[in-house]
């Protein structure tokens, strides 16, 4: 191989290489012409780790070893800045014990990061802990990604923690801040999406102006709670204050997605219409709002508008449409298209499963699911059986009910006997099957199913309500 021009090799460092037989020509490229400087073996570092092999992490790793005697700070940043989340924590430990290593911030954020997307919580305290005993802790941008990290593992109140010890917060701290609260998934008394609208306002008094990712988790916080009057005073802050939402992707979809989950789906589709760039996670958002809605049909049509503008639906999308079926009794069109699915590049999943099968019970074919389920090419789990058991208390259908409860008392037993960890809560199995005997007035049924979960200890869960 001939060398190439110094000025040449150093320019398709700055190319998308995808192969790596070209990455490792540049390679050596760089060691003939003497150009293995640290910015330059970086950026060599970069293209390696674009290949998920191991192969390619090895000779990612050969660069490093390169400075084994004084390890280069930089590179080992660029290199757990880009290999995957659980690899970068583990070369993170790697370098940890080499006394001649000396870390700096950056080390720390990259790593803290890495933890966050992986969800290495133990990991990630540890690095914490380091920080803090490494003197730079008062770093903003070192707290900032710490509350990122403790907010994306759901430990909300030491990510608030970190905040409320914050002397200085940039807009990227309240954006980690609010995101965190908007992302919890479970609700508590003084629901987290509150205490997130709740941030936004301290953001704005503060004096600081949010930027499109505040307003995306705002909007997602509002979508969750379902307060309209937020989500329009939000609205009318990005309009006057910001930017048009319909110049932003994500903030229009952000809008359209709290618009229908707020129960105005016209709004939302004025919104879809004005934008001039929409991603597939725009085309589901408005889908899934028409399928809520049950405007099924209108649902149905966007699937060929999306083919028209080039948009490949997803999983997701897909279970939006179902859904609309769902909602709409559109039986035949919903098992058309579940059995077109792989015609776009996507194969059924559980919850694809679980759409037909919901479809076809609120229809009454409660035999037709319990075939579907029986012949499932996935795992079929509780939820499914249960969903048709749902069913069968609605239409009646004792006999298929009975049917489903023998195949979940079964899988419950299963369960004990492989010690597999905590038993689902069976009360609602156990009352579905007790209000198909009451229908059919087999009231010595209904007391031995009702004696039954008291001998097991089954109680029934009290509902609950939510009033703003």
């Amino acid at each position: 191989m001939h060398p190439l021009p110094r000025v040449k090799c150093v320019s398709l460092l700055n190319l998308k290489l995808k192969n790596i037989n070209i990455v490792k020509q540049l390679h050596a490229q760089l060691i003939t012409n003497a150009l293995n400087s640290p910015s330059n073996l970086g950026k060599l570092i970069q293209h390696y780790c674009t290949f998920p092999s191991p192969q390619s992490t090895n000779y990612a790793h050969l660069i490093l070893t390169h400075f084994d005697t004084n390890p280069n700070v930089y590179l080992l940043n660029v290199l757990i800045r880009c290999t995957s989340p659980r690899h970068s924590v583990q070369v993170f430990k790697n370098y940890f014990s080499r006394s001649c290593v000396c870390f700096d911030k950056f080390t720390y954020v990259f790593a803290l990061g890495a933890c966050a997307r992986s969800g290495l919580l133990l990991e990630g305290k540890q690095i914490h802990g380091r920080v803090v005993k490494h003197g730079v802790w008062s770093d903003v941008m070192v707290q900032t990604t710490a509350v990122h990290f403790y907010g994306k593992s759901g430990e909300i109140g030491s990510a608030h923690k970190v905040f409320d010890e914050m002397s200085v917060r940039s807009r990227e701290t309240w954006n980690a801040m609010i995101s965190g609260y908007c992302s919890q998934r479970e609700r508590v008394v003084g629901n987290a999406s509150w205490v997130g609208l709740s941030l936004f306002c301290d953001m704005l008094g503060g004096g600081l102006k949010p930027d499109g990712t505040t307003v995306v988790c705002v909007l997602s916080a509002v979508s969750q709670l379902g307060v309209l009057e937020s989500g329009i005073c939000v609205h009318g802050y990005v309009e006057k204050m910001l930017f048009e939402p319909e110049n932003d992707v994500y903030v229009g979809t952000g809008l359209v997605d709290m618009y229908s989950k707020c129960g105005c789906v016209d709004s939302a589709m004025w919104i879809f219409e004005r934008m001039k760039e929409r991603n597939v996670l725009t085309w589901t958002a408005m889908t899934s709002g028409l399928a809520i809605h049950g405007r099924g049909k209108e649902a149905m049509e966007f699937l060929d508008r999306m083919e028209g503008h080039g948009i490949v639906p997803n999983a997701v999308t897909f279970t939006s449409l179902l859904s609309a079926c769902c909602h709409s009794g559109l039986v035949e069109e919903g098992l058309s298209l579940f059995y077109s699915m792989e015609r776009f590049g996507v194969v059924p999943k559980r919850q694809h499963y679980g759409c037909i099968v919901d479809l076809l019970g609120r229809a009454g074919h409660l035999e037709e699911a319990y075939n579907f389920i029986d012949n499932m090419q996935v795992e079929r789990d509780a939820i499914l059986w249960r969903s048709l058991l749902s069913a069968c208390n609605v239409h009646g259908d004792l006999l298929t009910g009975e049917k489903v409860r023998q195949v979940l008392l079964h899988m419950q037993t299963e369960q004990i006997t492989m010690c597999s960890g905590d038993v689902a809560d069976m009360s609602e199995d156990y009352i579905a099957l007790s209000n198909m005997y009451a229908l059919a007035d087999r009231w010595d049924d209904v007391k031995i199913v009702r004696e039954e979960m008291k001998f097991k200890g089954y109680e029934t869960k009290p509902g609950l309500s939510y009033l703003q």
